[in-house]
């Protein structure tokens, strides 16, 4: 083996450790879910909750309507669970995406193995998302326009034509995360299909359960009533 031919495998040896710390990093670098959100993992009286191929299935009282969720990027999938496992309380079953590396983006069109599945049958499906979650689950709903009742936005907004799709948003009047301007600049892909809720007190991190976030606002209302506020209106604009 010549000298140039060692040092290129050396280099390429090098990068590869180099790319595989990263990624191990990468895959580490996320926020946890808290102590309230795991200790639903076995469910309640009122809600069960199922492993699933790509994630939870939340199943509740009803049978009619159910909702697939996008995490936030870098979330703990299972941070979600409080919020969800209220919303099947209320008569809304839940599928809880778990995405590769905590990230929804790396795989937008998710939602169709659940949809397109015909081991649920359900007369009305909706789609929703936290942060990134909720650009992926827009994504998907532009791509896929005849599939879903409904888009449900949580500090989230689309960058894409969203056609006839109703589109509900709620957000914290708290959040410093949220892009507002872009937010705003978002609303002419949604046409007149928009209902818009902004929580009072409320910030970017209340909708899940995993901590606070040091980027994000103060939160002046609790993440119970935050939660109970867009739970109210997610079974409004579903139920209306």
């Amino acid at each position: 083996m010549n000298k140039k031919l060692k040092i290129a495998l050396s280099i390429i040896l090098a990068l590869i450790i180099i790319f595989a710390g990263f990624l191990l990093w990468y895959s580490n670098d996320y926020a946890r879910a808290d102590s309230s959100a795991n200790a639903l993992l076995n469910g309640t009286d009122n809600v069960s909750v199922t492993e699933i191929d790509n994630g939870l299935f939340l199943d509740g009282s009803g049978n009619e309507s159910a909702l697939v969720f996008y995490p936030g990027a870098k979330i703990e999938y299972t941070a979600y669970l409080p919020i969800l496992m209220d919303l099947a309380s209320g008569g809304v079953d839940c599928f809880l995406l778990e995405m590769p590396l905590n990230v929804a983006v790396l795989d937008t069109g998710e939602a169709d193995s659940i949809i397109g599945n015909d081991d649920y049958a359900y007369d009305k499906w909706y789609v929703s998302g936290h942060s990134l979650g909720g650009w992926a689950a827009a994504t998907y709903i532009a791509e896929h326009t005849d599939k879903a009742n409904g888009l449900i936005l949580l500090a989230a907004y689309s960058d894409k034509d969203l056609g006839n799709t109703p589109v509900l948003s709620i957000y914290g009047s708290q959040d410093k995360n949220l892009n507002k301007v872009t937010y705003d600049e978002s609303k002419e892909f949604i046409d007149d299909n928009l209902t818009e809720i902004v929580i009072e007190g409320g910030n970017h991190a209340q909708f899940a359960s995993y901590g606070v976030d040091p980027k994000d606002g103060k939160a002046s209302i609790s993440p119970e009533e935050q939660r109970r506020q867009t739970v109210n209106a997610i079974l409004d604009f579903i139920n209306n």
